[in-house]
């Protein structure tokens, strides 16, 4: 796929400033700019590699006062940091705008999909599923029994959409997460062995979410597993049945949350967290990496630790933890001087 200097520069209202049918057809760091790549250039640290670049291309701000002769065409923007996020993002919709039906796939006689659809190859559509327009569900992806996909969603090849799961408009799920498998439930009988229990609810989703690769969110026991709207998960991601979400919430890595606890909205929760079942944890938190939370938390909290508790107190302790062998020593040393002081 190529663009020409000009082309690029309509689209982030920008002058040329060289040859306008210079073209591109990748993207580059400045400092490794070769042939028929298209660069930028927002931080100062790097103004002399815009003198040696190979790039063909590239974005500059419009401020930026040139110190001698540059061989690359330059697009000049206001904001080449934000021109260049906004190219990226016309670039990737247009690589990913597929349509059509690959063969082979499956589509149940009952299911609804609407307009501007793209079907890859060995994609499964299942009984009284309905799907929104311009959906694109790609190859070897799942969509289960009386599922609910919105308008302008993406299901990533490998995606497993169990029975009756509800999905709002403009979500993204990335290549093998799983949506709607069963939640961690079993009770013991009088020989401890352990016998499923049956998990009848479901998982909804509402807009704006987005699903990393890997992760996974179990169906509710009875009622609802729920991501609100704006909610992002990152890749390797364990919701347990029954959790609650709250909007534009993100949740980093390896991050796990049990059954049946709520989190808030507009929380930042790090990589490696781990969150008991049960919890309510209020609004506008911030949970750093590696913490445990064993009790629910109020509005605003800023923890860290396992178990976790106030964030200036870890770091606190922390100090003291740190410096444990060397207070100890202290500590014995004073003992015998005390002992020698006594028998004196």
């Amino acid at each position: 796929m190529k663009f020409t200097a000009q082309q690029i520069a309509d689209i982030l209202e920008g002058e040329v400033v060289g040859n306008p049918d210079e073209e591109v057809s990748k993207l580059s760091k400045i400092e490794e700019g070769e042939k028929g790549s298209l660069t930028f250039l927002s931080n100062p640290k790097y103004n002399s590699y815009l003198y040696t670049t190979n790039a063909s291309v590239a974005i500059v701000n419009k401020s930026l006062t040139l110190e001698k002769e540059v061989t690359s065409t330059l697009i000049k923007v206001e904001d080449a940091y934000k021109s260049f996020s906004k190219l990226l993002e016309f670039y990737n919709e247009v690589k990913n705008n597929k349509q059509g039906r690959e063969q082979p796939h499956f589509i149940s006689k009952s299911a609804k999909i609407g307009e501007n659809e793209y079907l890859g190859a060995f994609s499964y559509i299942g009984e009284n599923v309905i799907i929104g327009d311009n959906v694109k569900i790609y190859p070897n992806s799942y969509i289960g029994d009386n599922t609910i996909i919105g308008d302008n969603c993406v299901i990533f090849s490998g995606v497993k959409i169990y029975s009756e799961t509800q999905i709002g408009n403009h979500c993204k799920f990335h290549s093998g997460c799983i949506i709607g498998s069963d939640g961690f439930g079993y009770a013991p009988n009088e020989k401890g062995e352990y016998a499923a229990i049956p998990q009848i609810g479901n998982v909804i989703i509402e807009d704006y979410v987005d699903i990393g690769a890997n992760t996974t969110i179990d169906r509710a026991t009875m009622g609802s597993t729920i991501i609100r709207k704006g909610v992002k998960l990152d890749n390797l991601i364990q919701i347990a049945h029954n959790v609650e979400i709250g909007k534009n919430t993100v949740i980093a890595s390896q991050s796990a949350v049990a059954g049946s606890s709520k989190v808030g909205e507009n929380c930042v929760i790090g990589g490696q967290v781990g969150i008991s079942g049960h919890l309510k944890l209020g609004n506008n938190l911030q949970i750093q990496g590696q913490s445990g939370i064993s009790k629910s938390l109020k509005d605003g909290a800023i923890v860290q630790g396992s178990p976790a508790f106030n964030y200036p107190d870890f770091f606190k302790s922390y100090a003291y933890f740190k410096n444990l062998p060397k207070l100890a020593s202290k500590i014995n040393q004073l003992e015998k001087e005390l002992k020698t002081q006594t028998k004196e």
